[in-house]
């Protein structure tokens, strides 16, 4: 028996391929490089090139290769983007829900793990994010992430009565961050993390968006969590639907405290070992004070930890940019 992870190329996808081998649940990657990387892929890892939109090729990957579950991470990810490019957002990721849902029909596959994002919440006037708060999406890429959430939930009513019920869970998160894998990081050229990174690299200047904010520091405050973290956390989750343990509909993967902008550039500075004053730039429209989730549930029944300190977090995305040269 395996999980197919769709995504599984990319840089959260790749760590959660080697968490799963790692817990005894054989993965298989399906995933259209347009984003991901096939280097990031462990070696023994079965590794199918094509897009989620192929219904019969996902089909088929999930019959010949025994899959019991689903850990869907594929998709557009970048929600500033996605505003210019709607119609591809939501084909990515409206669409593309449909397609696996379907193969996953096709093939008698009853498990899915769906990567959701706390952008379903859009700008919450609250300063900690619970599960029940109502979904405001504030962009296409948040719409399209809770479209798929409805799109599994209803998957799920239709076949509750059935032989072959489905079952499922949604995990929301915001900035995932670091590394767990020196051969794997965050190539995202929208991400805080590697801006700042490839900026150091060439001898650049960071930037903050932003320095009048209603925070302690004046600095946007948000949600950062480590990319082993968020990864262990799908593999509970996944562990718990084959079990046939009961799961919420969706858990927030938060911080609980959350991090400025900052509190992150001084990290960098103090970890890197690299002297500079961010410049100051001016706010990004629409961005708010403070966005932070709770993780309350998870921690209940996925075992979710902040397990990283600020600093490591910077050091292993760090070590492991400098890595890839």
């Amino acid at each position: 028996m395996s999980w197919l992870v769709t995504g599984g190329a990319g840089y959260i996808g790749a760590h959660i391929v080697r968490a799963l081998a790692e817990a005894g649940l054989d993965p298989v990657v399906i995933d259209d490089v347009s984003s991901g990387h096939e280097s990031f892929i462990p070696e023994g890892v079965p590794f199918v090139r094509g897009t989620i939109l192929d219904q019969d090729l996902v089909a088929r990957t999930l019959r010949e290769h025994d899959a019991e579950g689903v850990i869907h991470l594929a998709g557009f990810k970048y929600a500033g983007v996605s505003v210019t490019r709607p119609l591809h957002t939501y084909e990515q990721n409206v669409e593309g829900t449909r397609v696996v849902l379907a193969a996953m029909a096709d093939a008698g596959v009853t498990n899915i793990v769906f990567s959701s994002s706390a952008a379903v919440y859009g700008t919450p006037d609250v300063p900690l994010v619970t599960e029940d708060l109502p979904k405001r999406p504030s962009s296409p890429y948040g719409e399209s992430k809770l479209i798929g959430e409805w799109l599994i939930a209803a998957q799920g009513v239709a076949t509750a009565a059935s032989d072959a019920p489905l079952r499922h869970t949604a995990l929301r998160y915001f900035n995932v961050v670091g590394s767990g894998d020196p051969s794997v990081y965050d190539t995202s050229p929208h991400n805080l993390f590697p801006i700042v990174f490839e900026m150091l690299i060439e001898g650049k200047t960071p930037r903050i968006n932003g320095d009048d904010y209603d925070t302690p520091d004046g600095t946007n405050v948000r949600d950062y969590v480590h990319v082993a973290d968020i990864a262990a956390a799908h593999v509970v989750a996944a562990q718990r639907l084959r079990a046939g343990e009961s799961v919420e509909p969706a858990y927030n993967l938060g911080s609980q405290n959350g991090l400025s902008v900052r509190e992150i550039m001084d990290a960098v500075a103090r970890v890197t070992g690299i002297d500079f004053t961010p410049e100051i730039a001016p706010r990004r429209a629409g961005d708010p004070d403070r966005i932070v989730a709770t993780g309350e549930l998870a921690a209940r029944d996925l075992d979710w930890q902040m397990r990283y300190s600020l600093d490591e977090m910077v050091r292993t995305g760090w070590d492991a940019r400098r890595n890839a040269g």
